[in-house]
């Protein structure tokens, strides 16, 4: 699994999550609402500095993107790319299958 963070997303994170270096954001499956890939769990998020045994991380303009192991079902078999979308004034999800 691989995480990108697109530049608009990450000015967005930054923006109106007040984000900065040495921060840290946890993306999660939870329970109720739709994915592209899931119906019944939608993807959450939270400021989180410190990871617990993460299955992937990656660092974009200071910030730590990551999700831990106890998620690892939610994004198994895809990686995820974070965009910002203008129309909703949040992030949005792509999530593209990586043969896992």
């Amino acid at each position: 699994m691989k995480i990108t963070i697109t530049d608009a997303a990450s000015k967005w994170f930054h923006d109106d999550m007040g984000v900065t270096t040495g921060n840290g954001v946890r993306f999660f499956g939870k329970t109720y609402g739709k994915t592209a890939v899931h119906s019944g769990f939608s993807i959450g998020l939270m400021r989180d500095d410190e990871p617990h045994n993460p299955i992937v991380e990656t660092v974009k303009d200071g910030v730590n993107y990551y999700v831990n192991d106890r998620d690892e079902w939610f994004f198994k078999g895809y990686n995820l790319t974070v965009d910002y979308d203008k129309n909703n004034d949040g992030p949005s999800y792509d999530y593209e299958p990586n043969g896992e």
